[in-house]
C-alpha cells in the first residue's frame, strides 16, 4: 500500500481487501499503530450459549461458543496486563465479578484486551462502533469508558428491528445498540438521512410538480407552515427525509426470507453497516472488522468505496467473503476497459498475523510508553510469578514485610506493585516490583513512587519500621537480579 497520505499517521502493513484467518487479538497486535480510520465490529454479546448457522445455508458449519468461564477465557497474561496497564479498566471488571459473577468479568476481560489494541491501532481521527446488545452492555459501556474515555463517547444508537417473539415476563426485546466513540476530539461525520413519516395536514399547492433527488421522487409542498420535500413509500404513506437520530427504526433484521440471507448465525443487514460506514468515514478510507463473521462489514466497505481489512476464525470466511461480494454484483476497475466482477485473487487471504514495520507501540494509556519486541524471557514473568519470588524475598518469620511501612503480615495482605508507576514509564518486570501491604498499596496506587510512598506515609503516620522497609527492598532488589542473570 502506497505511503501517500499516511505521513502525519501509521502506514498500514496489510493490503486491502485482506481477510485474517486468525485470532483477532494475533492480529490486533501486529497491526501498526494509528493506521485505521473506523472499525465498525459485531463482536459476541455473552449470551451464554453456543451460536450455529442454518445447516442448509451457504454458512452451513460456521458458530461460535458465548459461553466464559473465569478460570478458563480470562488468561493470566491478559488479567496481568490489564491489572497494571489499564487499572481503570480492571475495576470495571471486578465491578462486573462482583455485581454480575466470573463469567461476566472473563467475558470482559477477554473483549477488553481486543479493544486496547484496536484503540491502538485507530488513526487519531478514527472512530470505532461497536455492536452489543442488553446482556453485557451496561459493562462494555463502562469499559470503553476506560478504555476510550468517557468523553469521547459520542452516541448510544439504538437499532431497533422487529423480529422474533414475546415475552410473558418482560417487554420484548426489539432492539441492539451500537457504543459509537473516537479516539480524540477529531472524527469524520458525514450527516445521514432517515425516513420521518407524516401525521399531520397536507395543504397541497396546485403547482405541485414532481421532482427527484438522490433519495426518490418528491413534491415540495406546505407542512405546518414550512415547504418540505415530500416522498411516497411502497405502501402508500407520506415521509420526508431528516437526519438521522440515535434510534434508527428503518432499517429491517435478516430475515428468513432476505435477499441477503446468508445463514450465518448472528448476520445483520448491510443497510446497518452501510450506515456506519459512510456516516464515520470518506472514500478510500480504512475500514477494519475483528470479527468480521458473513463480511457484512467488508461488502458494506466494498460497496461504498471504503479499503478494508477483516478478521476471523471461522474457517470458510474467506469463501463468505468472495461469495457475498460475487452476489452484491461489486465491480472493481481492472486493466481492462470494463470492469469485472470481484475474483478470488482480489481479496488476500492471510493465515499469519502481519509483521509490525512501526516502532511496536504498545496499548498502554500512556502512548508515550515504547518498548522493543520480543522481551527477554525474565521480563515476561507473570504477576503470580513475581509475587511467588518477592514472598520469599521479603519473607520475615511467618510473615512478609511490607516495603513502604515496614510492617510484617501475612501473605494473603501483600499486593504487588510497581517501584516507579507506570504513569512515570515505569515498566512490569519484576526489577520494577515490591510487595506491599494493603494501604500502602491503596496510597501509592498509580500516581507515587515508593520513596513517594514511603514520604506520604511519614506524613500521615503510617511509617512502622522504616529500616525494615529498607531491608525488603534490597532484599528484593536483589532477588529480582538474581532472577534476571538466572535467564541471562
Amino acid at each position: 500500500m502506497s505511503e501517500q497520505g499516511y505521513d502525519k499517521f501509521g502506514i498500514p502493513n496489510w493490503e486491502n481487501r485482506t481477510l485474517f484467518h486468525c485470532d483477532n487479538l494475533d492480529v490486533l497486535r501486529n497491526m501498526n499503530s494509528n493506521s485505521v480510520h473506523l472499525i465498525a465490529t459485531d463482536p459476541p454479546f455473552k449470551k451464554g450459549r453456543d451460536f450455529h448457522a442454518t445447516p442448509d445455508s451457504l454458512a452451513a458449519g460456521a458458530g461460535f461458543k458465548d459461553r466464559w468461564r473465569w478460570d478458563e477465557d480470562a488468561h493470566p497474561e491478559w488479567r496481568d496486563s490489564i491489572f497494571d496497564d489499564w487499572p481503570e479498566s480492571w475495576e470495571v471488571i471486578e465491578m462486573a465479578r462482583s455485581s454480575y459473577g466470573d463469567d461476566m468479568g472473563a467475558y470482559l476481560c477477554w473483549l477488553g484486551v481486543r479493544l486496547m489494541e484496536m484503540r491502538r491501532v485507530l488513526r487519531d481521527d478514527g472512530s470505532i462502533c461497536l455492536h452489543i446488545d442488553h446482556t453485557a452492555h451496561a459493562y462494555v459501556k463502562c469499559l470503553m469508558d476506560s478504555i476510550f474515555g468517557h468523553k469521547n463517547f459520542r452516541n448510544e444508537i439504538v437499532w431497533c428491528y422487529r423480529t422474533g417473539g414475546a415475552s410473558k415476563t418482560h417487554f420484548g426485546r426489539k432492539h441492539d445498540i451500537i457504543l459509537f466513540y473516537t479516539k480524540s476530539n477529531q472524527l469524520t461525520f458525514n450527516i445521514q438521512k432517515e425516513r420521518s413519516y407524516l401525521t399531520g395536514q397536507l395543504k397541497h399547492s396546485p403547482s405541485e410538480k414532481l421532482q427527484e433527488d438522490e433519495f426518490g421522487v418528491y413534491q415540495v409542498v406546505l407542512f405546518s407552515k414550512t415547504h418540505i420535500k415530500l416522498y411516497v413509500d411502497e405502501h402508500g404513506r407520506y415521509y420526508t427525509m431528516v437526519n438521522c437520530r440515535d434510534y434508527w427504526t428503518d432499517i429491517d433484521a435478516v430475515g428468513r426470507t432476505s435477499r441477503e440471507r446468508f445463514g450465518y448465525p448472528t448476520q445483520k443487514p448491510l443497510a446497518l453497516y452501510g450506515r456506519i460506514i459512510e456516516a464515520l468515514s470518506n472514500p478510500n478510507d480504512i475500514v477494519l472488522d475483528p470479527f468480521c463473521g458473513c463480511a457484512t462489514t467488508p461488502v458494506a466497505a466494498e460497496k461504498l468505496g471504503r479499503q478494508w481489512v477483516g478478521i476471523d476464525i471461522w474457517d470458510k470466511a474467506h469463501e463468505a467473503v468472495l461469495t457475498r461480494l460475487y452476489q452484491e454484483q461489486m465491480e472493481v476497475e481492472g486493466e481492462s476497459e470494463k470492469p469485472y466482477l470481484m475474483a478470488r485473487g482480489d481479496v488476500h487471504y492471510e493465515t499469519q498475523p502481519p509483521e509490525r514495520t512501526d516502532d511496536n507501540e504498545i496499548a498502554a494509556p500512556r502512548l508515550d510508553l515504547k518498548i522493543t519486541r520480543p522481551l527477554a524471557p525474565w521480563q515476561k514473568l507473570s504477576r503470580k510469578e513475581m509475587a511467588t519470588l518477592l514472598e520469599v524475598a521479603q519473607k520475615n518469620g511467618d510473615g512478609v514485610i511490607c516495603g513502604g511501612c515496614g510492617r510484617t503480615l501475612e501473605r494473603e495482605f501483600m499486593q504487588l506493585d510497581h517501584i516507579t508507576p507506570k504513569s512515570d514509564r515505569g515498566e512490569n518486570h519484576i526489577l520494577n516490583r515490591i510487595l506491599l501491604c494493603g494501604p500502602c498499596n491503596q496510597r501509592k496506587r498509580n500516581n507515587l513512587t515508593l520513596s513517594g510512598l514511603i514520604r506520604e506515609n511519614r506524613k500521615v503516620g503510617w511509617m512502622k519500621d522504616e529500616t525494615l522497609a529498607e531491608f525488603a527492598q534490597q532484599d528484593a532488589h536483589k532477588k529480582a537480579l538474581e532472577v534476571r542473570d538466572g535467564y541471562l
